[in-house]
């Protein structure tokens, strides 16, 4: 039945890309938390009356943060091919869509950590200071555990942006789901392997955002 809905499939390909999207999405996912996690805590504790307050060091991670955030993830590919192809040491395969990702959506991340943390009740911050709690234990006691659902739904979000940007890097031979639509499927006139990748692509988003709705529910004390 599935065959002759979908005759031009070659299901050996197209699970083979499903598993080059899962793990583009999941290693991008990994470090953008990460990075992005790093980024957020700096953009809030070097902001004017926080713990590092610094506008020097908040100005350029403010900037680094808007740029990087702001360019359409296509146009940052190409420009981050030179990059990519020093590190990787190929601009082709999943490994080589790494870079991007991350560095697409790590700042995007970042800003959504930031708007966790200022929804912190100042008084909970100000209140382990003056016990006299050092800045990483305000980080790990306060920070984290007050703001963990939206951190959670946060990168919930950018995992589905992620699952995207993965379609979007199949453009220049990334590999995955987006590479296998736009050669096989596009560039064939064959409807049925795009129709089948899409259908692919949005299965992994909704188990993405099924898995990050019920963390972020278990999170949330309230």
């Amino acid at each position: 039945m599935i065959e002759s809905l979908f005759p031009n499939v070659d299901w050996d390909k197209m699970w083979e890309a499903t598993y080059e999207t899962i793990y583009m999405t999941a290693m991008s996912t990994l470090f953008t938390f990460i990075i992005g996690l790093v980024l957020g805590i700096i953009l809030f504790l070097t902001a004017p009356k926080q713990l590092w307050a610094n506008k020097i060091v908040n100005w350029l991670t403010g900037v680094f943060v808007n740029v990087f955030r702001s360019i359409p993830f296509i146009i940052l590919i190409i420009l981050l091919i030179p990059f990519t192809s020093f590190l990787i040491g190929t601009i082709r395969g999943p490994n080589a869509a790494l870079p991007a990702l991350i560095i697409g959506a790590a700042p995007f991340y970042a800003r959504l950590v930031l708007i966790a943390f200022q929804e912190i009740d100042k008084g909970v911050i100000e209140a382990a200071r003056s016990m006299g709690a050092t800045t990483g234990t305000i980080i790990r006691k306060v920070l984290l555990p007050e703001s963990k659902p939206a951190l959670i739904s946060g990168i919930t979000v950018t995992s589905i942006a992620l699952v995207g940007y993965t379609a979007m890097a199949g453009v220049i031979g990334a590999g995955g789901l987006g590479t296998l639509a736009f050669l096989d499927g596009f560039q064939r006139s064959r409807p049925d392997v795009v129709l089948m990748a899409t259908i692919l692509i949005l299965i992994i988003v909704f188990i993405i955002q099924f898995i990050g709705d019920a963390l972020t529910k278990k999170a949330d004390k309230r």
